[in-house]
């Protein structure tokens, strides 16, 4: 796991980008800070998808599409690899800051949250960035944020607004939409990690999703998003330790592990009333995970895909 240098990684990758290039449009607010639209009010696209998810894993993991299939039919899925994966996924990428001020809501990631640190888990995996040059956040949201969103942020991280950028999309866009189906290893390690699991035995892992069509709006955006990486998401964890501690938690890893698990997401969140904190957490994660131990040599596979459920959700034809 890296030590330090999280947000600066992030902003040095931020720092290659072409904003024209990617159909994407940054503004440079009164206060300081730098505001990039992936998707509220520019087109955005897929290359802009690749490079938003790439930023959020603070360049630690490389992004890509490649050729697949969900039951017979070919759709291309979104392929993430990395080598720092706690650093990538659980330190930077994970969506664990609520951000909520005056009428602004968004799902906050990236780096920026080292840098606030307020989350247990920075706590359990002894991590902060303390006041870093700069910070760089990925909110997921359909409304371009205020001052008053910059404010907070420099409030609850100690960094002054115009050392901050924020990189905005929602899920109902094509760059939105690609870097939620991006976090297939980060679902699993946060599962892991809330299983109590030691996450730092995972040195290098990578994952496979099928990119879910996008959205004409973002509550059906969210289902797909999630509908994705449950029931079509392929994760290979390559893992240092012993082999009987991967067998016993192996079975409670993917999602088949809820018994929510079967259904269209937004089936499953209306039955929740539309409360997140009301499903069963053990259903947040890939549809299959396969952990490869480097010190024994064995494989342990458990889960998989549930093609038929991804094709509902999809819209497409049985």
């Amino acid at each position: 796991m890296l030590s330090s240098g999280l947000n600066l990684r992030a902003f040095q990758r931020l720092g290659m980008i072409d904003a024209d290039d990617l159909r994407i449009r940054h503004t440079d607010f009164s206060s300081g800070g730098r505001l990039y639209d992936f998707g509220i009010e520019v087109a955005g696209g897929l290359r802009a998808g690749l490079t938003l998810a790439e930023i959020c894993l603070s360049g630690l993991g490389e992004v890509s599409l490649l050729p697949g299939r969900i039951g017979g039919i070919d759709w291309p899925q979104v392929f993430v690899s990395t080598d720092q994966p706690v650093s990538a996924c659980l330190l930077s990428q994970y969506a664990g800051w609520q951000i909520n001020v005056g009428g602004f809501f968004a799902m906050g990631s990236g780096p920026m949250r080292a840098a606030a640190a307020h989350e247990d888990l920075f706590e359990r995996l002894d991590y902060r960035e303390d006041r870093p040059a700069h910070i760089v956040g990925v909110l997921e949201t359909a409304t371009l944020p205020d001052n008053d969103v910059f404010s907070l942020i420099a409030e609850k991280t100690g960094v002054p607004v115009e050392n901050i950028t924020l990189l905005v999309a929602p899920t109902s866009s094509p760059a939105g939409n690609l870097q939620v189906v991006a976090r297939s290893v980060e679902t699993v390690l946060h599962k892991l990690f809330e299983l109590h699991f030691d996450v730092t035995r995972i040195v290098s892992a990578c994952g496979t999703v099928p990119l879910s069509p996008v959205a004409a709006d973002d509550l059906t955006g969210i289902g797909r998003t999630n509908d994705a990486i449950l029931y079509g998401g392929c994760v290979t964890l390559w893992v240092h330790g012993d082999d009987r501690s991967i067998a016993e938690i192996g079975p409670r890893v993917p999602a088949a592990a809820s018994e929510c698990y079967g259904k269209p997401f937004l089936d499953i969140f209306e039955e929740a009333g539309r409360d997140f904190y009301a499903i069963d957490p053990l259903l947040f994660s890939p549809a299959q995970v396969v952990f490869q131990n480097l010190e024994t040599g064995r494989v342990h596979q458990f889960g998989k895909t549930a093609p038929d459920v991804l094709k509902r959700s999809f819209g497409l034809s049985p």
